[in-house]
């Protein structure tokens, strides 16, 4: 009889869906000989904010089982609806665990932490090994929004009090970083250590797109600068348009921005290079394979985070490296500016601050041959830290032996 391994994971994406996602590439690896794989999620694309719209022929190529559970959705990452959407997945979660017949693991991605206290409480009553990956920190995560502490405590209480109901029971933790496993281990009563591996990508699928969807860059004389990602309150874009000002006032008019992403904050951040006058370009949403191919046409990239987020190792972390460019980095994070400082990828600059985030950028503009170098060594660090075809291996590993020893 083959292994079932049941996951557990709403922030993920689906075949068809233009993203690169942790758990389809898990889902799709697992010796199929050995184990049959259900993947758990929402009928709500948390990305697009919209339900979704998958066809049964993507679904059936997927190479494993897919289950949509309904949530009514929400416009805002911040707000009263999402938590009523997330209780409303939470509830219909448990329905439908109700009628599944008993896996020989549940693998939940965290958070939300009330849908991984169902998919906890579930693996307790039926005594099914509990693994969790913690994606995210909440709700750290959401405290940057409140500048009053005590009434944030209050706030997100709750929240706590089910994340470390969700830690405390997971019988394995994994986690996308060091920080993330340490916060997990903190509250956890069953674990000792943690399995950290990185979000990453696929280093082979990477350098197919990029050379697939390559970008003609003969006749380029300018610098690109590049940012992925959300355009949202954590990303601090307007600080690298307001380093481009200032770069800009000393005669430097040949730095490109582009600016790959989609988000609530778009508008506000296209009107606000409109007011610095500088050379920015929003393409909005890309297609997986269009990023790849435009980022690697680029020259330097960027990491813009704002004072406060909670986030450590970060998906464009991984296609920056992976692009194989040097990066400037305002992040706090204290592991990911050790990764940038140790392995000489880039420079990490004060949160902030847009005088040193553009002396950073203008050192990079001036010395084409410090760019290679770091891009280079950027690149190594793809091939030993963010390649999924080899990290990956521990998590699935890892599921197959708690499995085979039961």
């Amino acid at each position: 009889m083959k292994i079932d391994i049941l996951m557990i994971v709403p922030f993920t994406h689906l075949p068809g869906e233009p993203k690169n996602g942790r758990f389809h590439y898990l889902a799709q690896q697992i010796n199929r000989s050995k184990a049959e794989v259900e993947i758990v999620t929402t009928d709500f694309s948390h990305g697009i904010k919209t339900h979704r719209s998958v066809s049964a022929e993507d679904l059936a190529r997927a190479g494993y089982r897919v289950t949509l559970i309904h949530e009514p959705g929400y416009k805002k990452n911040i707000s009263v609806s999402r938590y009523v959407s997330h209780h409303v997945l939470g509830r219909n979660l448990n329905k439908y665990l109700r009628t599944r017949q008993r896996p020989d693991v549940v693998y939940c991605a965290v958070p939300p932490p009330n849908v991984a206290k169902v998919a906890a409480k579930y693996a307790r009553a039926h005594d099914v090994p509990f693994v969790i990956d913690i994606q995210d920190i909440w709700p750290d995560a959401f405290k940057m929004f409140f500048d009053k502490p005590l009434v944030s405590d209050v706030l997100f209480y709750p929240v706590r009090r089910e994340v470390d109901y969700v830690y405390a029971s997971a019988d394995h933790i994994i986690a996308v970083s060091q920080t993330y496993a340490e916060r997990g281990l903190r509250a956890s009563k069953k674990c000792n250590d943690a399995t950290v591996v990185f979000l990453g990508t696929e280093l082979d699928k990477f350098d197919r797109l990029a050379i697939e969807y390559a970008i003609d860059t003969s006749g380029k004389k300018e610098l690109w600068l590049a940012y992925v990602g959300t355009l949202s309150h954590s990303y601090d874009v307007p600080c690298v348009i307001d380093a481009l000002s200032l770069l800009k006032k000393q005669g430097i008019t040949d730095i490109k921005f582009i600016v790959m992403g989609e988000g609530p904050l778009r508008t506000k951040f296209e009107a606000y290079a409109d007011t610095r006058d500088v050379w920015v370009e929003f393409t909005g949403r890309l297609s997986y394979g269009e990023m790849v191919g435009l980022l690697s046409a680029c020259d330097i990239a960027v990491n813009p985070i704002v004072r406060g987020s909670g986030g450590s190792i970060l998906n464009k972390h991984a296609d920056y490296a992976a692009a194989g460019l040097p990066v400037v980095n305002t992040q706090e994070s204290p592991e990911y500016r050790k990764l940038v400082e140790q392995h000489y990828i880039g420079f990490n600059c004060e949160t902030g601050n847009a005088y040193d985030l553009a002396d950073k950028i203008l050192t990079l503009y001036q010395r084409g041959e410090l760019r290679k170098e770091m891009g280079n060594n950027h690149r190594l660090l793809a091939e030993e830290m963010f390649d999924r075809k080899h990290t990956y291996a521990a998590i699935i590993n890892l599921l197959m032996q708690i499995c085979e020893g039961r």
